[in-house]
């Protein structure tokens, strides 16, 4: 009775020999086609999210497995809201790392590799980094940010005061260049910052000028600790000397500006309007203008240092052009 009961008369109708093959490749790679999406606002449900993302990566180019959409599924946890969306194949989950930073619901979202990403494996079954063709503009994102935060050049920058903001850590580590990718690490239940964050930079030949001007400086009762995220200190290259002198030179002026966060009274005071960007690019006038800001500052109490940052040759920008900043005991 059993087998007409279920309607087995025919064997052709379920073949598990036939489906183990693919779902057994599904769960192989599963861990490689999942994307963690953070930073969701409360309206998140998986229907938004699973809508957005399929048309952020349609409008992007990253749709590579075919016609249709690309996400499969989306899980969320509502609670600290976050979720994973699981993409039709390694490339589109690949390609979906591009999306670093975009705008969800009126909230900017971070894009990243779940925990249980294994890249080892996931290098064997497609492309690790996202298409560098995609058309991130078409989206709101900068074009050449694609790759975010990995690769062999993001930098760990740890020792952070926790009373820093994005915005303050940021400014400190673009005084070597424009970045193409940061993440300050914060608690997921509080918010609050932990201390530490991960950042790359556009031109990655600054990365280890940055890691060794900023290694070891103190921000207030801290110290922090620079380097390449998956290795040891580097040195600068000699030919890099010159660069290094002039971004410590800038460090020091933001650790002025960032001692105490802004939070409390400080010993630096800022002139703005004092100076032009012109007048800082000899170096002789720029001497002069520096001794005169010192004689100044000293009628006014026991100064310790006076900054002016200089405006780069390159013409990359410099944060702090046209103020001066005295430092008092």
């Amino acid at each position: 009775m059993l087998p007409n009961m279920f309607n087995f008369t025919a064997p052709t109708q379920f073949n598990p020999l036939v489906m183990q093959p693919q779902a057994m490749t599904q769960q192989a790679t599963r861990h490689a086609r999942r994307v963690y999406v953070g930073g969701l606002p409360p309206t998140a449900n998986e229907q938004t999210v699973a809508i957005y993302f399929n048309q952020v990566m349609a409008a992007i180019g990253g749709n590579t497995a075919g016609p249709g959409d690309a996400v499969l599924n989306v899980y969320i946890n509502h609670d600290k809201k976050f979720a994973f969306v699981e993409m039709r194949s390694v490339e589109e989950a690949s390609n979906a790392m591009a999306l670093d930073g975009i705008m969800f619901e009126g909230a900017p979202v971070k894009v990243r590799r779940p925990t249980d990403y294994n890249p080892s494996l996931a290098a064997a079954l497609g492309p690790s980094q996202p298409n560098p063709n995609l058309n991130l503009g078409a989206v709101g994102l900068t074009p050449g940010s694609a790759g975010g935060l990995e690769g062999p050049d993001r930098i760990f920058v740890g020792g952070l005061p926790y009373y820093f903001t994005e915005a303050q850590v940021r400014e400190l580590l673009e005084s070597f260049g424009p970045l193409r990718g940061f993440d300050l690490v914060k608690d997921r239940e509080t918010g609050n910052s932990k201390g530490y964050a991960f950042c790359v930079y556009q031109d990655l030949n600054v990365t280890d000028i940055a890691c060794a001007a900023l290694n070891g400086i103190k921000m207030g009762d801290k110290t922090l600790t620079v380097r390449r995220a998956n290795q040891g200190t580097s040195q600068p290259r000699p030919e890099q000397e010159t660069i290094l002198l002039h971004a410590q030179q800038q460090v020091q002026m933001q650790k002025l500006v960032l001692q105490v966060g802004g939070a409390l009274p400080t010993k630096v005071v800022c002139l703005t309007q004092v100076v032009s960007a012109d007048e800082l690019r000899d170096d002789e006038e720029y001497e002069d203008i520096l001794e005169d800001m010192r004689e100044e500052g000293r009628k006014y109490g026991n100064l310790v240092k006076a900054v002016i940052p200089r405006p780069d040759p390159s013409g990359a920008a410099v944060p702090g052009v046209g103020k001066v900043f005295l430092e008092y005991a």
